[in-house]
């Protein structure tokens, strides 16, 4: 087991030097910008029920969600183009379920008589 794991962290480890994207790095970014993003997205929610101004919660929770891939984007060298497109289509899954969220109507749960 102990192999499968050096061998796995060897393959990161070559994968950060041959695109210049240090691993360490791009998870650190990744855990905190999630915890973030969770975090203000919750406020914009909260905001968006009790009929305050959410729009910069929301715009905030968005960069928090982006901050890892413009750090692939803007690091990373020789990456190949299906990774732009992966990332493109997590940029469009996400606005659209953050979409999705933001806009749903809570339902009314009516207590038994």
């Amino acid at each position: 087991m102990a192999d499968y794991i050096t061998l796995i962290k060897d393959w990161i480890i070559e994968l950060g030097e041959k695109h210049d994207v240090d691993p360490l790095t791009l998870g650190c970014i990744y855990l905190v910008s999630k915890v973030c993003f969770f975090t203000t997205l919750g406020l914009a929610l909260r905001n968006l029920k009790a009929k305050r101004p959410f729009v910069t919660h929301l715009l905030i929770a968005c960069s928090f969600f982006s901050f890892p891939y413009m750090y692939i984007i803007i690091a990373g060298r020789n990456i190949s183009v299906w990774v732009y497109l992966f990332m493109a289509a997590l940029f469009i899954s996400g606005a659209f379920s953050i979409w999705k969220k933001v806009t749903a109507k809570p339902v009314n749960v009516d207590p038994l008589p």
